[in-house]
């Protein structure tokens, strides 16, 4: 009861540090980006090396078809037949992965991600060798090599007990990616670039145009749909400067109304205008109890008989009486975490409440149940 407190008392500050007195302006950079300066996933397969053990075992074949594969292309022959009878529990087969930044140029560094796709206990102190990083359309864009960075740690004693901290089967490499190819971004078409709004609607749109026609002039934006605004270009001006002053811009943006329910965890977040319409609350407690008690009957004396176990089942119902809570009109989410909080519910029981005021319309808010 003391934890379910102190949840409502921390909601109940965050509502109060959030009451919508007047919505807050966000910079324009936080709300939409330019459209062709996007990121791009990378993807490649690779072996590490320099394991200790951990590795793969002779049941993961692709391993070893991996490492005959580079060998012949450092002109090394290897017998298929030798190769697989050696315990190359020294070796891994992994997937990485990098994010391409926009305007990212030909000799820059990227962070990859290297994770195992066989059997390894553990890639801590491994080595990645040469890899190539493959984009959606199959073209090579960066590779990938260095040492591996690994939070876990894994330890195992003689008679087989273990302790695993964190994961040991997936490390990072610091700038271990080499960008060797650029992707070319169009910002500008027929004189006029686009923004793509990241929460796509047309309140939002609408802002955005105001504040870029007020800032440069009547008919310089307008929007295309909820979800992109176009801008005409400056035809003696610099891009680069004209942009920076767009994301610099002041727009006040749309607080949804939406409270996040995740059942796993018992989680619940509500954030935007949340309101609560009068609503009367009734939450029964029905425990039902089973007990099985089984008795020993024993035969009298000097007879035939044997003893015999007799099954003994005690079934309890006990229903807890609730008192019908009448939860007045709330406005502000404050109101709607105070009179929540008055029901003295679990964070699981609340949910259900929650999921039942949506239904029942007294919730006036989006509700998303994860």
């Amino acid at each position: 009861m003391r934890a379910l407190h102190a949840l409502f008392t921390a909601l109940l500050a965050l509502a109060l540090a959030a009451r919508p007195t007047a919505a807050s302006a966000e910079h324009l950079r936080d709300l939409a980006e330019v459209s062709g300066a996007r990121t791009n996933q990378l993807i490649g397969y690779g072996l590490v090396t320099g394991l200790g053990g951990t590795g793969d075992d002779a049941s993961v074949p692709f391993t070893a078809q991996s490492i005959q594969a580079m060998l012949r292309r450092l002109g090394i022959q290897v017998d298929p037949g030798l190769l697989l009878q050696l315990r190359l529990r020294n070796v891994a087969a992994v997937m990485v992965t990098a994010t391409l930044p926009a305007f990212a140029r030909q000799g820059n560094r990227i962070d990859v991600t290297v994770s195992s796709i066989g059997n390894a206990r553990s890639l801590r102190g491994g080595v990645l060798l040469q890899t190539v990083l493959r984009g959606g359309d199959q073209r090579a864009y960066a590779v990938a090599q260095g040492s591996l960075t690994v939070g876990g740690f894994n330890a195992q004693g003689n008679s087989g007990s273990s302790v695993t901290a964190g994961t040991t089967t997936a490390g990072r490499i610091a700038e271990g990616g080499l960008i060797e190819r650029e992707v070319t971004s169009t910002l500008v078409t027929n004189g006029a670039l686009r923004l793509d709004l990241r929460t796509p609607g047309f309140t939002v749109a609408s802002r955005v145009v105001t504040a870029i026609n007020q800032r440069f002039g009547e008919r310089t934006a307008s929007a295309v749909d909820g979800g992109s605004i176009s801008v005409r270009v400056p035809e003696n001006g610099d891009l680069v400067e004209f942009i920076a002053t767009l994301e610099d811009l002041d727009v006040n943006p749309l607080r949804r109304a939406r409270v996040v329910i995740n059942e796993r965890t018992g989680t619940i977040v509500a954030g935007g205008d949340v309101r609560l319409a009068p609503v009367a609350v009734v939450h029964g407690g029905l425990t039902i109890v089973i007990r099985e008690t089984p008795a020993a009957a024993q035969p009298g004396a000097l007879t035939p008989g044997v003893t015999a176990v007799l099954p003994r089942t005690d079934i309890t119902a006990t229903d807890t009486p609730r008192n019908v809570a009448y939860l007045a009109a709330a406005p502000t989410l404050a109101d709607v975490a105070a009179a929540l909080g008055r029901l003295g519910l679990s964070p699981r029981e609340l949910a259900s409440v929650l999921e039942a005021l949506r239904g029942a319309g007294a919730l006036e808010a989006e509700l998303v149940i994860q």
